[in-house]
């Protein structure tokens, strides 16, 4: 089977460019879509087709991410729900009363943004898109756990983690039924402030909707099998389709200047409260950065940035649009773009680097940004491939997750810790 190969004859050899109904819109090709259209990026993807159940199935495969609003009339909640998260934006005892406060006075300003990519984040449609195809690709290399089920929990949009849980019950996973679920998270670098965050909320609602049963009585009482993939920032996939990515990018560069084409990873920052609080992500997207760049042979200078600071309070730097402004200002001006930390398009790439950062350097002709990964078929291998060396392991997560950062009060970032860690007795069973 091919998923036998050495991984990077197996990356390489499916790395062929993908179609352009893979490939993303534009901004300027969505502006043009009508209001109907622009619903569908909020549509589900048509069901993976499920094959006979087998001696471990069927298996949930549950994608983790921040999620994004559809539509316009959504980024009101998802901006509520986004600053009221003192995981992600730590405000102190003011977390409810500033976060809603700070919601309210950035909506109509992030309404026009949504508005000017086409009236919603598609990252929806690509989360359903990316999780369907990979169960069809796991239900052929992993029949014993078929059939595999999708589904979507957002953090701070729709489909929610809670309405995503109901819907596993509905169903027929838990409910005395019992059943496995894997939680797969999106950000491939873990940060206490994203994969933290969704796994906090993922144990909050098992614990609501499931009971407050612990690990030993897991496989006694029917309720659902939790494993997690928790993180994943050099996985050969990842690593090589983010290179191919920018392999394509240079050659858009006539080949005299492509040597000297400056690489910018760009990645969301963290305020420095989380950093200095002992977060492991800056090391994990630096390892992530530093895997493409071999795989790339160092054939070109490169430097990590970050982006999508938001507030007053200091943040990691350096600022994605400053170091731009700052290499343009020095005469390099042939800079690419490489959104290292996400794997599908929205707000962050659409609008901030692609109008902002891009619009306003004053050469978009050799200022750009390398294509998303999105629908791209070597990603979504890499994503069946993950799954199914997990599937096989028999471990509920890694190694690192059982540990806190050193600076760690969350007494709930202690308790979500322990239950998934607790699983391993009940998936043994």
């Amino acid at each position: 089977m091919a998923f036998r190969l050495p991984a990077s004859h197996l990356y390489r050899a499916a790395a062929t460019p993908a179609s352009s109904a893979t490939r993303p819109l534009t901004s300027l090709q969505l502006s043009k879509q009508t209001a109907q259209q622009l619903r569908w990026l909020a549509t589900p993807s048509p069901p993976a087709t499920q094959g006979s159940i087998g001696s471990k199935g069927p298996t949930a495969m549950v994608f983790l991410n921040m999620g994004g609003p559809s539509t316009v009339d959504e980024v009101g909640d998802f901006l509520g729900r986004l600053f009221a998260d003192g995981d992600l934006i730590p405000l102190g005892r003011l977390q409810s009363y500033l976060g809603a406060f700070i919601a309210k006075r950035r909506t109509p300003k992030i309404q026009k943004q949504y508005a000017a990519i086409g009236g919603g984040s598609p990252i929806r449609k690509w989360s359903e898109h990316q999780c369907a195809e990979m169960c069809k690709l796991l239900d052929q290399l992993s029949p014993e756990t078929a059939p595999h089920k999708p589904y979507v929990a957002f953090r701070y949009a729709n489909p929610l983690t809670e309405d995503m849980y109901k819907q596993l019950l509905a169903d027929g996973f838990g409910n005395g039924k019992g059943g496995r679920a894997v939680a797969f998270t999106q950000y491939p670098q873990y940060s206490c402030s994203t994969t933290g965050s969704s796994l906090n909320e993922l144990w909050k609602w098992r614990q609501r909707l499931e009971g407050k049963t612990g690990a030993l009585a897991g496989g006694k009482d029917g309720t659902i099998k939790w494993s997690v993939i928790d993180r994943w920032p050099a996985h050969p996939g990842l690593v090589e389709v983010f290179a191919k990515n920018i392999e394509e990018k240079l050659a858009e560069y006539p080949e005299e200047r492509r040597k000297d084409v400056v690489l910018l990873f760009s990645a969301h920052s963290l305020p420095m409260t989380v950093v200095n609080r002992g977060d492991p992500y800056p090391a994990e997207v630096a390892a992530t950065v530093y895997a493409v760049m071999q795989r790339l042979n160092f054939a070109n200078q490169y430097r990590l940035c970050w982006q999508s600071q938001v507030g007053p309070q200091p943040w990691l730097g350096p600022q994605t649009s400053t170091s731009v402004e700052e290499y343009v200002a020095k005469g390099q001006k042939d800079l690419v773009l490489i959104p290292i930390a996400f794997t599908s398009d929205h707000i962050e790439t659409l609008y901030e680097l692609d109008e902002e950062v891009i619009g306003d350097s004053g050469h978009p002709e050799t200022v750009k940004r390398v294509e998303s990964l999105n629908g791209n078929p070597i990603f979504i291998q890499a994503l069946a491939d993950l799954a199914k060396s997990h599937l096989d392991s028999g471990t509920v997560c890694s190694q690192q997750m059982g540990l806190r950062c050193p600076g760690c009060k969350s007494q709930r970032c202690a308790e979500s810790k322990k239950f998934f860690a607790g699983q391993q007795l009940s998936l043994e069973r």
